[in-house]
């Protein structure tokens, strides 16, 4: 393959993606018994292939009841979606579920954007 052929390294990149997302925006309900208005999370992309990687190493932190292990990741995804800063995305890849908050605006390339996530526990 040959650099400068965009169609190619999306289609070689996007091969490599083994998770899937789904998407949460903030969006105004209204509850048609009551009538009334309230943030709710609605979502706004589901089954969107993608790529999750670890972005930091891990912390534990210890507590009398539990552990705990954070840390961020770095979600690769196709160019053509809009994910806006604040969404939650929930990424199922390789038997496991990472729950995540979007952490600042994407960085998009020709051929796939990177969004930095933040865990996002009991989310």
């Amino acid at each position: 393959m040959q650099f400068g052929m965009v169609a190619a390294e999306r289609a070689a990149l996007e091969s490599t993606y083994e998770g899937l997302c789904t998407v949460s925006e903030m969006k105004d309900v209204k509850d048609p018994v009551s009538g009334k208005t309230r943030q709710q999370p609605v979502v706004v992309l589901a089954d969107e292939p993608c790529g999750l990687s670890q972005s930091t190493l891990p912390s534990a932190t210890q507590t009398v009841t539990s552990d705990r292990v954070e840390y961020d990741a770095k979600l690769f995804i196709s160019p053509d979606v809009t994910i806006k800063p604040g969404s939650r995305i929930t990424v199922q890849q390789n038997g496991m579920e990472f729950k995540g908050e979007q952490a600042g605006k994407a960085f998009r390339y020709a051929t796939h954007q990177v969004i930095k996530l933040k865990e996002v526990l009991n989310a």
